[in-house]
């Protein structure tokens, strides 16, 4: 799956090639992390150290999630934050316990290049689909990415609740006048679903 954002007019971000470029990179991050125990430095003059962007890496495991870690923000060159995001996803997900070396082969990879945050005060702005969603209230926040209600069939207000659950808020949080909504897009790409 790949889409673009909308602060490009929907074109991607990324060119076929360095999409592959990028999968290969966090791919690459991880098993090196998982088999050597070091992280790797991303090799230096690609295309993807001149790009920035906020960034997910999620892993699954047969059709399940792994561990999905993520920036909002570009802090540096897309490469480095690719990176950092699949590391964190490999081995600090508090959901998971650290990829090891049995999973490797059956991991999958999925990236996803966030635009930048849209503040709404109207939750019916929201595109299930389109947009991703991050919700705070009460010093809380939860994020879910645009392909999340997809995979399991959501409508906006069963996004919106599960965006809510996902701060360890109550389901219709997000109707409270003191809760803050901000939208956003995302390029998302990965690896084929295994067949097995």
């Amino acid at each position: 799956m790949v889409q673009g954002s909308e602060e490009n007019g929907g074109a991607p971000l990324l060119e076929p090639e360095e999409r592959a470029e990028a999968l290969a990179l966090v791919r690459s991050s991880v098993e090196i992390l998982v088999r050597e125990g070091r992280r790797q430095d991303p090799p230096p003059g690609t295309s993807l150290s001149l790009r920035r962007s906020a960034a997910f890496v999620t892993l699954s495991l047969n059709g399940r999630l792994r561990g999905c870690i993520g920036v909002l923000e570009s802090f540096g060159a897309l490469d480095d934050t690719l990176v950092h995001c699949a590391l964190a996803a490999a081995a600090e997900d508090r959901r998971f316990p650290p990829v090891s070396l049995s999973e490797l082969p059956e991991l999958r990879y999925e990236i996803s290049l966030l635009s930048p945050l849209r503040r709404t005060r109207n939750p019916g702005e929201v595109e299930v689909g389109r947009h991703g969603v991050l919700l705070q209230a009460r010093g809380r926040q939860g994020l879910l990415l645009p392909q999340v209600p997809l995979e399991y069939g959501w409508d906006r207000e069963t996004y919106l609740d599960h965006a809510c659950r996902k701060a360890g808020l109550p389901q219709g949080a997000w109707k409270w006048p003191d809760t803050r909504l901000w939208l956003f897009a995302a390029e998302v790409f990965g690896d084929a679903p295994s067949t097995k």
